[in-house]
């Protein structure tokens, strides 16, 4: 039976083969994110689709198999095709998110449980120990202290709130750990944000920048195509970011605070805000709570300062007020021509 069956890779911009592909999806229930890239479909000689998966950056999602084909092995080999594929393009360390009850179809397929949200989501990598090893070369790091800070930063660009809130947890504490989100969007690199967070940061003594990792969950990333209720959506990316944090690198690092702004602006970064509260403090989740400390926004002009106000002005191109927001050493990164050429920002999204 599973010899009647081809395998084909589909680039995202093939739209009508796409098309295809998505009203297979729908017949299991499932959609297409805005960042998938790549699909692999499996095909009957008759030209049916039988099968499909889909890679986005590290995540294989979008894995669907017909009804009456479940059981048959045709799953394996999709999961086979779709991790060799993603080999071939130098993406090693994968991961993906289902619900609980495909625990054993992908454990077959050679990933492994990170975390899980309830009946409702379970995020699996391919590999059994990886975030163990990260998390143990986190423990090389850690620094001795009774108030270990942390935080958790995207920097879109670094603005003079984030370079506050810095100084704040620094004064604050012995130590403070700064992570960096590594997701690249379509405003300021991953590498861009990274040196203004350095940049920014440098006349600190107290502090490890650390670079982005796979195990801060990025929202750019994560599914929606299995879940249509965009609440659930929220709480399950939360939960599943905050327990890996909670689980792993919070004991690797000793960290007992962890600092955040708050949030006037964007309803969702506030609702994670609150999530941590739970996540952190409450003796459902930890043997010792980790202490949330949220820092009221730094105003400038009657407003508080934001990375989107950022962007909005350089779209407008009022560099003058972009200076006034953000510090001088992320004006001598935005300000190179090169820099202002290709990120100027096409979206003000938070």
């Amino acid at each position: 039976m599973l010899d009647e069956i081809s395998f084909s890779r589909v680039p995202i911009t093939n739209r009508c083969k796409i098309s295809k592909i998505r009203s297979f999806l729908a017949s299991n229930g499932l959609d297409i994110d805005e960042d998938v890239e790549y699909f692999i479909v499996g095909k009957h000689l008759s030209g049916q689709i039988l099968a499909c998966g889909a890679i986005a950056g590290k995540v294989l999602k979008s894995i669907a198999i017909e009804k009456t084909f479940r059981g048959s092995g045709l799953s394996l080999t999709l999961m086979t095709e779709l991790t060799n594929f993603a080999y071939e393009l130098g993406r090693y360390n994968l991961f993906l998110f289902t619900k609980p009850q495909n625990f054993n179809l992908f454990r077959q397929s050679g990933f492994f449980p990170l975390a899980q949200v309830d009946d409702a989501m379970i995020l699996m990598e391919n590999s059994p120990n990886r975030f163990r090893s990260y998390c143990q070369q986190l423990k090389l790091l850690k620094v001795s202290g009774h108030r270990i800070g942390s935080i958790v930063m995207n920097a879109n660009p670094f603005t003079l709130g984030h370079q506050y809130l810095v100084d704040k947890a620094c004064a604050e504490c012995d130590w403070v750990h700064l992570f960096v989100v590594r997701e690249e969007g379509k405003d300021f690199s991953y590498t861009e944000r990274l040196k203004m967070i350095r940049e920014g940061t440098r006349h600190l003594k107290n502090i490890t920048v650390h670079p982005g990792s796979d195990y801060m969950i990025s929202r750019a990333t994560f599914p929606t195509y299995f879940i249509k209720d965009q609440k659930k959506i929220n709480y399950c990316h939360t939960a599943l970011d905050l327990k890996l944090f909670r689980d792993g690198i919070v004991p690797a690092l000793g960290i007992t605070h962890r600092y955040v702004g708050t949030e006037p602006l964007c309803p969702v970064t506030s609702h994670y805000n609150e999530s941590m509260h739970y996540w952190l403090e409450t003796s459902a989740s930890l043997p010792r709570a980790i202490e949330i400390i949220e820092v009221p926004r730094k105003v400038i002009g009657g407003e508080p300062v934001s990375a989107s106000r950022v962007r909005q002005l350089l779209i407008q191109q009022d560099y003058e007020q972009v200076a006034e927001l953000v510090p001088e050493t992320t004006c001598q990164i935005l300000f190179r021509d090169d820099v202002l050429r290709h990120n100027t920002p096409k979206s003000v999204a938070a």
